[in-house]
């Protein structure tokens, strides 16, 4: 498996980045400020994650996402180290990351890489997207903001 930055001519690999955020509206926002890495392997894009400045010194993590079929084989903590060890050559001294309240796995991933709970922005999901979202049987509604000096 090889993780590399998606080059200007390819298209980014929507169903992945859907996964992990069901607004094109805002993927494609981000898509167009920030840069997006792809997981391969046997030339299969199996996972993905986006790195988007955000301050002087800081990055964010935007979206993270395996495919189905690789979740739950230790892809998703391949990918989030990637993104620090890109974001601490690249010069950065902080790097964060959001996710849902109800996204329990996400949040035991991030915190086992590193990552510490900053902050919860309240509402977040109900502000911002149209459609309600549930995972793991909970309504998505608060944003879990975390961060990692390096």
């Amino acid at each position: 498996m090889i993780i590399r930055e998606l080059n200007e001519q390819e298209k980014p690999p929507m169903d992945l980045l859907l996964l992990a955020d069901p607004s094109i509206k805002i993927v494609e926002g981000y898509l167009e400020r920030g840069d997006c890495f792809i997981a391969e392997m046997d030339s299969e894009i199996i996972g993905v994650y986006v790195l988007l400045p955000t301050r002087p010194e800081t990055v964010e993590i935007v979206n993270v996402a395996v495919a189905e079929d690789y979740q739950g084989k230790g892809l998703g903590k391949l990918l989030v180290l990637d993104a620090i060890q890109r974001t601490r050559t690249g010069g950065y001294k902080t790097i964060e990351i959001g996710t849902g309240n109800s996204s329990i796995s996400q949040l035991a991933l991030y915190q086992k890489c590193g990552f510490r709970i900053t902050s919860v922005d309240r509402d977040f999901f109900i502000k911002h997207y149209s459609d309600e979202i549930y995972e793991n049987g909970i309504q998505c509604i608060d944003m879990i903001r975390l961060s990692k000096d390096l």
